[in-house]
């Protein structure tokens, strides 16, 4: 039965669609209220710091509720702080320590959420008769186009209504989500089984160790947890300041932004066509190396802008399998027990290095200029996707490692597809 996998899918949307309207709203709130650039980032790495706090810490206590009711609870909190802002601002009025704290509380909250719901597909997926792969694509593909439709509507309700209405809005989608996986979405095994046994410090070092041993997830976590630092620096400094001196004009960066989000939502859908019936490691050095090199060294390049456009959308194609194959990769070798725990420490891992991604584009560019920078660039990315060519790790991503209890799994570079 497939129908409770899709109604994961849904309300997994509308949680992206919450984040996306706080990422879109709470800066520009920030700006309206205050008219400090200074303050606005500050509120920003009020919102990144909860990211890797909680991703590493929350696994245990995921562990214990159920991913099920883990999701549900995640998201009414998250919903009732946001809602909490607009209305503290329309009434008793919104001190901007309060407003710190509030934000620090939500991402706190949010993230166990994403977690819970990422361990909820591969028994959805089984339960449905989905292949992982369509699963795990169809999963990132919803997180990749429900940000691709919601940022412009963000920003076309702040520019109509303001950014207050839009925090309603916000919570309002956390609301969705909550019921949504509430009714729709059965206890999956892991919630029938009680949660894991032992106290929170033992679960946490368990799923730790178990990261620890396995080379190849340790080595995807570090090489996401640099190509994550990259892509921060590269979106968020690096491409605006391209647009600045190449075409004076915001709106190119605009433009390079949606051009990256639809070609790996393209990306994307291709691999949950095709995912199963391609061989992994291939796939997975290849992507990862034309995702990351070629955006900055297009635009150092300095080609024309149409066709810089076309070669980053492409490169967004790239980027699309890189997701869904770490996650099939995931499911197949983290056992059933420790899945929320190991899924935790893994998006602690990767968050980890984002806060200094912006730190180290302004750095370079100031210094040394933008072409400097972004060749720079270029050149860590090239250095980050080398070892799934070159490390002997990697030659286990095509073989599931065997779960307690069941007959060890056979080489999978090309495997049969159910048809969703």
């Amino acid at each position: 039965m497939r129908r409770p996998l899709i109604v994961l899918l849904a309300a997994n949307a509308f949680s992206i669609t919450g984040n996306v309207f706080t990422m879109l709203a709470v800066p520009w709130f920030v700006l309206q209220t205050t008219g400090s650039a200074a303050l606005t980032g500050v509120a920003s790495a009020a919102s990144a710091l909860p990211l890797v706090v909680s991703a590493t810490f929350a696994g245990p206590l995921v562990d214990r509720v159920g991913p099920r009711r883990a999701s549900v609870l995640s998201d009414l909190a998250s919903g009732l702080i946001v809602v909490t802002v607009p209305v503290l601002f329309l009434t008793a009025g919104l001190a901007f320590g309060v407003l710190l704290v509030l934000l620090f509380a939500r991402w706190l909250l949010a993230t166990p959420g994403d977690t819970a719901r990422r361990a909820m597909v591969p028994d959805l997926a089984a339960c449905g008769g989905v292949a992982i792969e369509r699963a795990a694509a169809a999963y990132d593909g919803v997180f990749r186009g429900a940000t691709l439709v919601s940022a412009p509507l963000a920003g076309v309700m702040i520019a109509w209504l303001g950014p207050v209405p839009l925090l309603f809005a916000d919570g309002a989608t956390f609301l969705a989500s909550a019921i949504l996986i509430g009714s729709g979405v059965r206890r999956v095994a892991h919630d029938a089984s009680g949660g894991a046994a032992g106290g929170y410090l033992s679960r946490l070092g368990e799923g730790l160790a178990f990261l620890w041993r396995e080379r190849l997830l340790r080595s995807a976590v570090a090489i996401i947890l640099i190509t994550n630092l990259l892509d921060i620096g590269l979106d968020q400094v690096l491409l605006p300041a391209y647009a600045r001196q190449a075409e004076h004009d915001p709106r190119a960066f605009g433009l390079l932004l949606s051009a990256i989000f639809a070609g790996a939502l393209a990306g994307t859908a291709a691999y949950g066509w095709a995912g199963a019936r391609l061989p992994r490691r291939p796939t997975f050095a290849l992507s990862l190396l034309i995702a990351g090199a070629v955006r900055p060294l297009v635009l150092a390049a300095g080609v024309p802008f149409g066709a810089a456009l076309g070669v980053i959308a492409l490169s967004g194609v790239a980027c699309g399998p890189i997701n869904p194959l770490l996650n099939v990769v995931q499911f197949e070798r983290i056992p059933v027990r420790l899945r929320v725990r190991v899924l935790g420490a893994i998006a602690a891992g990767q968050f980890a290095g984002m806060p200094l991604g912006g730190l180290l584009a302004g750095f370079l560019t100031e210094s040394a200029g933008l072409t400097a920078a972004l060749l720079t660039f270029a050149a860590l990315y090239v250095l980050a996707s080398s070892p799934p060519f070159l490390s002997r790790s990697w030659k286990q991503i095509n073989v599931a490692a065997p779960q307690p209890g069941a007959p060890a799994m056979q080489p999978v570079g090309r495997l049969s597809e159910s048809h969703v």
